[in-house]
């Protein structure tokens, strides 16, 4: 499994693609999709009451824990303490995930920490270009902490039109890798694709990320499909303590570039992961199903297949290894859904 360039074109018009796809978004019409969207009836698109949330105090990241552990700080952007070395994945910490921050999905909840707070990070690991995972704002907000963005290649030219220096950006390929201290870094494969407008689609390369410290050997998938390139990785890079999964924003119109929750365990497997937390999920719409199905999905995938899957509630500290038993946080909000379902329903009646 590779990534490659159309031949024959100028750099300007190189495009990366999937290999074992014969295309990288277009798996359902535009006009099949509308009509999804048109048909689905949702009971709970974004929460109704405030989501539980622990704020994460400043004193508790300024000196990192020895023992490798994670906090969600919403969607992708997981901040990751290995090695007594802070790094963060696709932070995203505008209102909107958008261009603009006057439209588009707007987020579930706030931060769980105030960005002042922040330690200097060792590096920022950003999967691809889509504005859910590279936010320009968040961006420069933490550049002035961030020793190293690692990215896939052609990424590093959004950083660099925004003023990130040019040495503090590492572009890798596929299967590439980077040490920083006693942490190296892998792109790895992913199916999914790349594109911040209307004329740049796939022109930048999107991977998943494999972490390897002394202390623990981590996976943050980015986005991507299910495909036979798991078990790829699983073999070569894994086995993996605590693996990072896409869970949230498919749908099987769709699911060729974004994994169904089943498929999502499955990845897991095949990475050869011992616990698996669920990412891309609870802080902004971007799909049809309802904003807690992801996390009801997984859990019971990972029941049925006994795998451990971790549900932390944004803010909450995860241990890598023997992780605390986490809770239902979301189904207060699913309960409450349901009872207002049923309450209009009988006034239908």
């Amino acid at each position: 499994m590779a990534v490659s360039l159309l031949k024959g074109c100028s750099t300007e018009q190189q495009k990366f693609y999937n290999t074992g796809m014969s295309n990288s978004a277009e798996n359902s019409s535009l006009w099949e999709v509308a009509k999804m969207y048109w048909r689905t009836e949702r009971v709970a698109p974004r929460p109704t009451a405030t989501l539980p949330l622990r704020n994460i105090p400043a004193a508790e990241l300024a000196e990192p824990s020895p023992e490798a552990r994670v906090y969600r700080l919403g969607h992708s952007s997981v901040l990751i303490q290995l090695d007594g070395q802070t790094i963060l994945t696709d932070p995203v910490f505008s209102e909107r995930a958008s261009p603009v921050q006057w439209m588009g999905p707007k987020r579930f909840h706030p931060l769980p920490l105030e960005l002042s707070a922040l330690p200097p990070i060792a590096a920022v690991v950003i999967s691809h270009d889509h504005y859910d995972h590279l936010d320009k704002a968040s961006i420069l907000a933490l550049n002035d902490k961030v020793a190293r963005f690692l990215v896939p290649l052609r990424v590093g030219n959004h950083l660099r039109r925004w003023g990130v220096d040019d040495d503090k950006i590492i572009e890798l390929d596929w299967w590439q890798s980077h040490s920083l201290g006693s942490i190296t870094f892998t792109a790895t494969p992913a199916q999914h694709f790349s594109g911040r407008g209307l004329r740049d689609k796939d022109h930048t390369l999107w991977a998943g990320w494999a972490i390897a410290g002394q202390a623990a050997n981590l996976f943050f998938s980015g986005d991507s499909g299910y495909f036979d390139g798991f078990r790829d990785i699983g073999e070569r890079l894994g086995p993996f303590d605590l693996t990072l999964i896409e869970t949230g924003a498919y749908n099987q119109l769709w699911s060729s570039i974004h994994m169904l929750p089943e498929q999502s365990v499955q990845a897991h497997i095949d990475l050869r992961g011992e616990v698996m937390l669920p990412i891309h999920n609870s802080t902004f719409d971007l799909a049809l199903h309802d904003w807690f199905e992801p996390l009801e999905r997984a859990t019971a995938a990972g029941w049925d297949r006994n795998v451990r899957v971790v549900t932390p509630m944004i803010g909450a500290a995860v241990r890598v290894h023997n992780p605390q038993v986490t809770g239902f946080w979301w189904q207060t909000d699913v309960a409450t859904e349901l009872a207002n379902e049923g309450e209009a329903r009988a006034e239908v009646r």
